[in-house]
């Protein structure tokens, strides 16, 4: 083995100077370093920013002559100039500098170019140059993603990819992040595919250290390749290979502490109780509460109870940790990496004992080349575990941070013996639960799963850049889940009279066969790329469920709480089945790319997928795109701007993808049985129970592919000397035939058929900017920012009214519904009555109704709220409501930089969104004795003393209908990152040390926004029933579990 090192060292140093050397020719056969009268001998390094390694063959030449010189081994290089001349010093992937000679030595330090444009990127089955893409598609390093010590890739990708909006669906660790890509499109599932390795995967579960690289492609001519897949977007993860060289090993790893980082500062005591008995007096006077009376509002040496009950749900200083070691090298024959990685959260609220999350990945990559490089053969094989424990967040229940806001300052958290608190025997307020004792007896729960994603292939290339591959893909998951609630009982009316226990687990496994067969060849000035596939895919999946009640004595515990150890005989003991699920497709597809000169270039696919979750005659789809480009700098009439324009490409594209996100069998009509049981009468005097069994949905053998359609145009420029860089694209996206379930009425018996039905336009603008440059030869900065504009609007709803309606009973016990999609309005706008402020004085109650305005109140009185008759027929109902607004955000941005100087570094990066709305709802009106924010200080107490906040009452007298009164701008800015490190190699001298920078950094450090909730970060609605169908719906804020602010320190290593 040492033997075969040294051998590949002594190569890779013979590599060296035969490069050095064949540089030294070329400047000898172009006369470069011939004499200059009257010039010095100057003498310098140039080394990269990025790592302080010097730079072999980097070019050196005096601006306007023919004098150059080319770094040697070292990076070292001797010019002569004259002072006052210009040094050029450029390297390939690297941003050229121009320096005046005004001494003897010269030390230069070149900056990597992010923007290369001769770098690749990873599109549909294969990769191209930069310069030669037509369509809109953005890409992110891995080192930029692994830097920002997010658990979830996707995190880091907030606000560096323009027309990408990507929202946290809570701030629980291991939520889910919800993304769309340049508008909300569909009413059904709205994520985009998900490509690791070229195999289907759930993005989130990787490791971010193993990231290489993130391409997304934004418009339907860069993910028509991916057909019926690809109407949300594609998103292409590549995972870190091996390089030739010597071998590296590295290590990545944090410790962090959590707090909470906005507090929603809720009523104290005294605030409480005189609100409360105000809400008395004007609720037809009635008599204040005697406070002094209530001896359950005191504890035992006579002081008011005080509970901040948010104050005792957060564990502030709850970690968060992450380590990840990697092996990678190779040959020129054979290259290999090896990662494993671990991540944990502790949850904000409650810490450990109530939420965390723990991820452990494994991952494999190799490539081995064979016969002079014929035969290419590899593999990729990631590996993921995962455990977690979650609290109920998002709806109007269970929900414990809901409960949180609501519950009166008045409760204690603990009785005199040390239990949780109950007021069962309370001499006030019967109705209040004590929400941290009911969360700490719902946290018992877990949640196991693993994962893998895996794929081998093989290439063979008979002849140079014809290249034929097959793949063999596999995606896996398996979990299970665990809970048990206790007994307990807070309230004479809520709580759990016995032992219950839920069990389940499922599994799913894709296969997938992928051919390719690629060519790349020349004719003269023309560069043909040509692609052939074929792709097989194969799903099954199944899931099962277990409820069992009243463990055995003994076993009533969490660590003996399973189904097994439940009453055998008990009715309520269940066992149930989930549909098997499966699916089958065949893909056929191609691509051909022309250019010429690079200065003109047209690429056109052309996709066919068959599925098996559409009946015969409709299951097969096709999705073709086409996409031009044009490099004006190319062209003679350009080279005018040279000295300050060095690329300018305008590019325009039009494609059509789909969308198949619909469980299997749509047009078939399954029968199920039911849980409850039938009367048939009596049988000797007992009645017959007998279990039944109905259609679960009509059938529909019409249902299609529902599809999106974009046209795209767009600019790429480069300026000064590659240091500037603009992108800017336009789109309009037009998706429809919607996959949507058919409403049909209750008495059916049957749920609904899956139909096509509905269509939405997406119209936007996207910007990027982003500039590199250097001061010296030690300060090397950057700066970007990126700006996304979306206008979103439904086209055609295929209903009797034009409506898909939300659900009752979601922002409040009994509310109406309040969001919808329908024709002429955003997805999801929020439905309700538009408010005219508060009646002042009997006056104006007086003059309002005079003037034929209705009165939903049925006894109206001064600080009522004034509701607008829309259609002016003298009464408040539902057909005044309005579009009062939506949660999808206009306009999203963000911005960073980063500086570097001698070692240290420091980096920022904020991300935004303006233009949008949130419903909150911390409180339900029908709660009388609930608590309120500290909003409410400033509600109506008399004339002129507030037009926005209604009186307060003893019940809800009218004023808290769903209306623009629940609503508030989220506009925001956030300060994502903060991270200042120090390479320390420099100081200490361990053999093979090439890193070892520790740092700082603080996550979510503070947040610019006027909205008063606890955070303006507002993800996707599940609605009270948790229904993914409601997902449509953003920006309701009924408890949202807040982002922690995380302060970290870390260490990179490398050897």
């Amino acid at each position: 083995m040492r033997k075969t090192s040294q051998k590949f060292s002594q190569s890779h140093m013979l590599c060296k100077v035969a490069l050095v050397a064949i540089m030294l020719v070329f400047q000898a056969m172009l006369g470069i370093g011939a004499g200059v009268l009257n010039a010095q001998t100057v003498k310098g390094t140039v080394i990269s920013g990025s790592d302080n390694e010097p730079l072999i063959g980097a070019s050196v030449m005096v601006q306007g002559t023919k004098t150059g010189a080319v770094t040697d081994l070292d990076g070292n290089f001797t010019i002569e100039a004259k002072n006052g001349q210009t040094l050029e010093v450029s390297y390939l992937g690297f941003i050229t500098q121009k320096i005046k000679v005004t001494g003897s030595t010269i030390n230069v330090t070149l900056n990597e170019d992010k923007q290369s444009l001769d770098e690749v990127v990873v599109v549909g089955y294969g990769v191209q140059k930069k310069k030669l893409v037509t369509g809109a598609t953005i890409q992110l390093k891995g080192d930029d993603i692994a830097k920002l010590n997010t658990t979830n890739p996707l995190s880091a990708m907030q606000g560096q990819t323009p027309g990408v909006n990507i929202v946290s669906t809570s701030g629980q660790p291991g939520a889910a992040m919800s993304v769309t890509i340049r508008g909300l499109g569909t009413v059904g599932n709205s994520q985009p595919l998900y490509l690791i390795d070229g195999v289907g995967g759930d993005i989130t579960t990787l490791n971010p250290a193993d990231i290489e690289s993130i391409d997304v492609l934004k418009d339907a001519a860069s993910a028509a390749i991916y057909g019926a897949q690809a109407a949300n977007g594609v998103v292409l993860v590549t995972t870190k290979s091996g390089k030739e060289g010597s071998s590296k090993i590295t290590y990545d790893g944090y410790v962090g502490w959590q707090t909470l980082g906005r507090k929603f500062e809720m009523l104290n005591s005294n605030q409480y109780m005189q609100i409360m008995d105000e809400a008395l007096l004007n609720s037809n006077n009635m008599s204040p509460i005697d406070w002094t009376s209530l001896s359950a509002i005191r504890d035992a040496n006579g002081n008011v109870y005080n509970t901040d009950w948010i104050d005792q749900a957060v564990d502030n200083g709850a970690l968060t940790t992450s380590h990840s070691l990697a092996f990678t090298g190779g040959s020129k024959t054979s290259t290999y990496s090896i990662s494993g990685g671990y991540t944990g959260q502790d949850g904000l609220i409650g810490g450990s004992d109530v939420s965390y999350y723990k991820r452990y990945n494994l991952r494999v990559n190799s490539e081995h080349k064979m016969w002079n490089g014929l035969v290419t053969i590899g593999e990729h094989v990631g590996f993921v575990y995962k455990d977690s424990r979650g609290m109920g967040t998002g709806n109007i229940y269970n929900n414990n941070l809901r409960s949180a806001f609501s519950t009166s300052p008045l409760v204690p958290v603990y009785d005199a013996d040390g239990n949780y608190y109950s007021t069962v025997d309370s001499d006030w307020n019967k109705n209040d639960g004590n929400p941290y004792g009911t969360m700490m007896m719902n946290r018992y729960n877990q949640s196991k799963s693993t994962s893998v994603d895996a794929n081998v292939y093989v290439q063979i290339e008979p002849i140079k850049n014809l290249k034929f591959k097959t793949v063999f893909g596999l995606n896996y998951g398996g979990s299970n889940y665990r809970s048990f609630t206790p007994i307990y009982k807070f309230t004479p009316q809520s709580g759990n009279g016995i032992t219950k226990v839920n069990q389940s687990n499922g599994n799913g496994t894709s296969l997938v066969w992928t051919n390719t067969l690629t060519y790349d060849f020349n004719i003269k000035e023309h560069h043909i790329s040509a692609l052939l596939g074929s792709e097989t895919t194969k799903y099954d999946g199944e899931s099962t469920g277990s409820y069992g009640v009243n463990l055995t004595a003994g076993f009533d515990d969490w660590e003996h709480a399973y189904v097994e150890n439940t009453e055998k005989g008990h009715a309520d003991r269940k066992v149930s089945g989930g549909p098997y699920d499966a699916t089958r497709g065949q893909s056929f597809f191609a691509r051909l790319g022309w250019s010429w000169k690079d200065r003109y270039m047209v690429n056109a696919t052309m996709r066919a997928d068959g599925s098996s979750k559409f009946a015969k005659g409709h299951r097969w789809g096709y999705f073709p795109s086409v996409s031009a480009g044009w490099t004006l700098t190319e062209e003679d009439f350009m080279k005018s701007a040279a000295s300050w324009l060095d690329f300018l490409k305008l590019r325009l594209s039009w494609g059509q993808v789909g969308n198949a996100n619909i469980n299997c069998y749509q047009y078939l009509a399954p029968v199920t049985t039911s849980n409850t049981n039938y009367n048939f009468g009596a049988t000797g005097g007992t009645d017959a129970w007998v279990m039944g069994a109905y259609t679960e949905r009509l059938a529909n053998e019409k249902v299609k592919w529902e599809t999106s359609e974009q046209y795209n145009v767009g600019l790429d420029a480069r300026f000064l000397r590659q240091r500037l860089s603009l992108t800017l694209d336009g789109y309009i996206k037009s998706t429809k035939d919607w996959l949507v379930q058919a409403p049909i009425r209750a008495t059916a018996g049957t749920g609904g058929p899956v139909i096509n039905g509905g269509d939405v336009k997406n119209k936007g603008i996207e910007v990027g900017l982003s500039w590199n440059d250097n001061i010296g030869r030690d300060f090397t900065y950057s700066v970007g920012a990126n700006f996304a504009y979306n206008h979103n609007e439904v086209g055609n709803i295929p209903t009797l009214d034009g409506i898909i309606h939300g659900k009752d009973n979601q922002i409040y016990q009994n509310a109406e519904e309040f969001y919808r999609a329908e024709n002429g309005h955003a997805i999801g706008y929020f439905w309700g009555y538009k408010t005219a402020g508060l009646f002042q004085n009997q006056k104006e109650i007086n003059d309002w109704i005079a003037a034929g305005n209705g009165i939903y109140q049925a006894d109206v009185k001064p600080g009522d709220v004034k509701y607008v008759d829309v259609n002016h027929d003298g009464v408040i109902n539902a057909s005044d409501k309005v579009d009062l607004g939506n949660g999808l955000p206009k306009y999203t941005f963000g911005f960073n930089f980063s500086l570097a100087w001698k070692g240290f570094d420091l980096s920022a990066n904020f991300t935004g969104a303006a233009g949008f709305q949130i419903a909150q709802s911390y409180r339900d009106p029908s709660s009388s004795q609930a608590n309120y924010s500290r909003r409410i200080l400033k509600r109506w107490t008399g004339e002129g003393t507030s037009n926005e906040i209604p009186r307060v009452t003893y019940g809800d007298v009218g004023n808290w209908l769903f209306s623009d009164l629940y609503l508030q701008d989220g506009d925001y800015i956030r300060l994502q990152n903060l991270t200042m490190g120090y390479d320390f190699k420099k100081l200490i001298s361990w053999k093979g040390l090439s890193k070892m920078r520790l740092y700082f950094q603080v996550q979510n450090l503070f947040t610019l926004t006027k909205y008063d909730g606890m955070d303006p970060e507002i993800g996707s609605f599940n609605g009270t029933d948790g229904n993914s169908s409601d997902s449509w719906v953003s920006g309701v804020d009924m408890g949202y579990y807040p982002h922690p602010r995380t302060f970290i320190v870390g260490l990179n290593l490398a050897f």
